[in-house]
């Protein structure tokens, strides 16, 4: 059964002959407008970025690097005082001399020197140092004391959840489906 076969004899049908299609423009404007613009933001991108770059970067990295300095240089004066603090607490106070009166009678007696081996100790002001700031340290007592803890409790699913999320997943399965027959009923 072809086309032809269907066609009652006589008559004939004459396709319509579309019409031809507008000429094309030579140059597209519009085109050329949305290339520049999207150009054009980019080199503004690119300028923004450079000027970044180029000024506030290293703006920034100069005064972090002032700050540090300056934490540093806190943090030494804090450990000169510390150890002038610890070296303070440890000297004794001595009594002041009294005077002795004098005895009416001196007797001469020999003195016979002997030398003795006597070891010297010097101790090592770094020693000192860290030895003081360390019991400092643990004379000092925590404001809080830490304590452990398991994961924290947040988000959607400590608040809901596995059975209510799997009762909301059921139920978004049920929409999906009242939604299609809906749509193919109308």
């Amino acid at each position: 059964m072809s086309f032809e076969d269907n066609e009652p004899e006589g008559q004939e049908y004459e396709l319509e002959e579309q019409e031809a299609a507008p000429p094309e423009e030579s140059s597209n404007r519009t085109f050329i407008i949305v290339a520049g613009i999207l150009g054009g933001i980019t080199l503004l991108a690119l300028l923004c970025i450079a000027v970044y770059a180029f000024f506030v970067l290293p703006s920034q990295r100069n005064q972090r690097e002032k700050e540090l300095a300056e934490l540093n240089l806190q943090n030494t004066q804090v450990a000169q005082a510390l150890t002038q603090t610890a070296a303070a607490k440890q000297i004794t106070p001595t009594r002041t001399p009294t005077a002795i009166p004098p005895t009416a009678t001196r007797t001469p007696t020999a003195v016979i020197a002997v030398p003795t081996n006597t070891v010297v100790v010097t101790i090592d002001p770094r020693t000192a140092t860290v030895a003081a700031l360390l019991t400092q340290a643990a004379q000092v007592t925590p404001a809080f004391t830490p304590t452990p803890t398991g994961l924290p409790a947040t988000g959607f699913a400590e608040d809901v959840g596995i059975p209510g999320m799997l009762g909301l997943a059921v139920l978004l399965i049920v929409i999906f489906f009242l939604a299609r027959r809906l749509r193919t009923a109308s």
